[in-house]
């Protein structure tokens, strides 16, 4: 039996992959556009024609799909087996011919990593504080950048005594029944969609629309709140960790986007010094993006979608 399969079963560990199993069915073109339409706005290009991109613990592989639609040539790889399968499935449904290679690996597995080389961007959404060990996690993830390519993660936000609440409840979800478990869905639910019926009430009055069941970057609620409440290995970070962190690799900041101290992820786009022989370090910021084909103004930050 694979260790992610034993850790599953003896509850240390949540069943990502059959989540995303789950998921996958529900991809549409919508989602896909949705996802596309959320990558382009993160690195603030039009395309990736021409570049590689390292989509690491791939999930779904929905991410890796929106890179290929932007003319990536994309590698994508899992832990989980049955992450692998949905990703696999999703290539064979909206790809089947595409230069996208999908694997099984770990990114704390330093043989994996050495036989990947580098890539222009390497995404990690999600992924790196479910591994265990987020920080040498995100130390790995940073040696697999090219010299003057981009490193996007986003991480658990750190609340305090709020997030010790909620690894405890993963914990249970995990070493759980299915009667438990419905229990603590219920009720994280109910917490974290507290505000929803004022919220509503708020948009009709205003004349807006209810809010889609689509979430942006193409994902779904209820899975996403099964990611939640289940989501073990758990980890937190608070953002001058991570620039710290960052800054000690020499990475420069190109996007902070929070979640405004609350519940989610806060998203870093870093990009790592150098580049090919011959060029010139840009100027300002805003160029750091040039060899991705793009510019933009730098957003202010807010809560995470």
């Amino acid at each position: 039996m694979d260790s992610n399969l034993l850790q599953v079963r003896r509850g240390d560990r949540f069943a990502f992959g059959r989540n995303w199993k789950s998921f996958v069915g529900l991809v549409d073109e919508g989602r896909v556009r949705s996802a596309i339409d959320s990558l382009r706005a993160t690195l603030g290009v039009e395309d990736l024609a021409g570049r590689t991109f390292l989509d690491v613990g791939c999930g779904s592989g929905l991410f890796s799909l929106a890179a290929h639609r932007l003319g990536a040539r994309v590698h994508s790889f899992d832990v989980d087996a049955e992450a692998v399968e949905s990703a696999v499935r999703l290539r064979h449904a909206f790809a089947p011919d595409a230069s996208w290679t999908i694997e099984r690996g770990s990114i704390l597995d330093a043989g994996h990593l050495a036989r990947l080389g580098t890539f222009d961007v390497v995404y990690a959404w999600g992924v790196l504080h479910h591994t265990g060990a987020m920080w040498r996690a995100f130390d790995a993830a940073v040696g697999l950048v090219t010299p003057g390519g981009l490193l996007f993660v986003s991480l658990y936000n750190d609340q305090g005594r709020q997030s010790r609440m909620w690894t405890a409840v993963k914990r249970r979800y995990n070493r759980s029944g299915p009667v438990t478990r419905g229990a603590l869905i219920a009720g994280s639910s109910a917490y974290i969609y507290r505000a929803w019926p004022l919220v509503t009430v708020a948009r009709l009055l205003q004349g807006q629309a209810r809010l889609a069941p689509v979430r942006p970057r193409g994902m779904s609620r209820w899975h996403d709140m099964l990611d939640w409440v289940g989501g073990y290995p758990f980890e937190v970070s608070r953002p001058e960790q991570v620039l710290a962190r960052a800054h000690a690799h020499g990475l420069s900041l190109l996007l902070l986007k929070t979640c405004a101290g609350g519940l989610g992820c806060n998203e870093y786009l870093l990009r790592r010094p150098g580049g090919s022989a011959g060029a010139q370090e840009p100027e300002d910021p805003a160029g750091d993006l040039a060899h991705l084909g793009g510019t933009r103004d730098q957003p202010s930050q807010g809560h995470s979608g």
